[in-house]
């Protein structure tokens, strides 16, 4: 009995492409495994009467059960050869395509005897002459003569200066900056504790204008003329907050005006500076709110202060 012979691969399979075969063999049986089950299924719909376009004679109950069982045992196969594939991929997967490190160099062969010298050949014929060498270095240069006479002065050349151009034109103004028309400003340097969600008092430092008033509690200031107002406050609590200090007009807070506090530091420092529109008779207050214990003003340098400005 003759021996098995395989066909040479020309060029030869590499590791990587090999395994790559393998899964697209397993893809190609699981596709084909599904045009399988896809002909058992449109059988028993042949059979019930349900598969669109087509209708046979009625199935009688033996025919339902012979057919349910021939589609059972394909499905029992299907299984075994699922399991069969599975283990194939896996494998496939496993393998590593790529090829080990290649092994230490051996050692070096022993060196060849050394063979005898042989006799020295017959000196050969004398050569033609060379080419003649390049000059030599220059020599050391000569004293230097006695200078000459100078001789005269040659006509002066053009003025290579151009004249002067006229004076260009005058360029516009620029633009007028802010007109302070109206200011005041109010502070408070000595200890005052503010309830919750309270008005910050400034009885003390104030300097009034002629259109803007302060109430009597010091925590109201009225513009007379309406227009736009720089507004600037600025407030030092003897403890962090996580309240916040905004600015009312009429009662109603601008929440442009609002800063938060920083709980995680010792002291905090509320600041904002804001551009409000107002009308005539418009009042303005500072207020600390969201603050559930109330607040204590820093006794020095300055509490809180609060400066208004008219620019128009």
């Amino acid at each position: 009995m003759s021996l098995p012979s395989f066909p040479n691969v020309d060029p030869p399979i590499q590791r990587e492409n090999a395994v790559n075969q393998i899964l697209s063999s397993i893809a190609m049986e699981e596709l084909g495994l599904s045009h399988i089950l896809n002909a058992e299924g449109e059988k028993l719909q042949y059979i019930l009467g349900t598969l669109p376009g087509l209708s046979g004679p009625a199935a009688t109950v033996e025919d339902v059960l012979s057919a349910n069982e021939s589609v059972r045992n394909l499905l029992k196969t299907a299984v075994q050869n699922q399991l069969s594939l599975k283990s194939k991929m896996q494998e496939a997967l496993e393998a590593s395509p790529m090829q080990g490190p290649a092994g230490p160099a051996g050692p070096t062969g022993p060196a060849g005897a050394v063979g005898a010298t042989g006799a020295t050949g017959a000196a050969g014929p004398t050569g033609a002459d060379g080419a003649a060498g390049a000059a030599g270095p220059a020599g050391p240069t000569g004293p230097t003569g006695p200078t000459g006479a100078t001789g005269p002065a040659g006509p002066a050349g053009p003025d290579l200066i151009g004249a002067d151009g006229p004076t260009g034109p005058t360029g516009p103004t620029g633009p007028t900056g802010p007109v302070i028309i109206d200011f005041a400003y109010a502070a408070n340097t000595g200890i005052t504790s503010i309830p919750v969600n309270g008005l910050v008092p400034l009885p003390n430092d104030q300097v009034k204008a002629k259109d803007i008033t302060i109430s009597p509690d010091n925590t109201k200031f009225t513009v007379k003329a309406g227009g736009v107002y720089q507004i600037v406050y600025d407030i030092n609590p003897d403890k962090a907050l996580t309240a916040g200090a905004r600015l009312l007009v009429n009662g109603t807070p601008r929440e442009a005006s609002a800063v938060g506090g920083i709980p995680t530091l010792s002291l905090s420092r509320l600041f904002n500076e804001v551009l409000l529109r107002l009308g005539d008779n418009d009042e303005i207050s500072l207020q600390i709110f969201n603050n559930p214990l109330g607040t204590v003003l820093q006794p020095a340098p300055v509490g809180a202060s609060l400066r208004i400005v008219r620019l128009s």
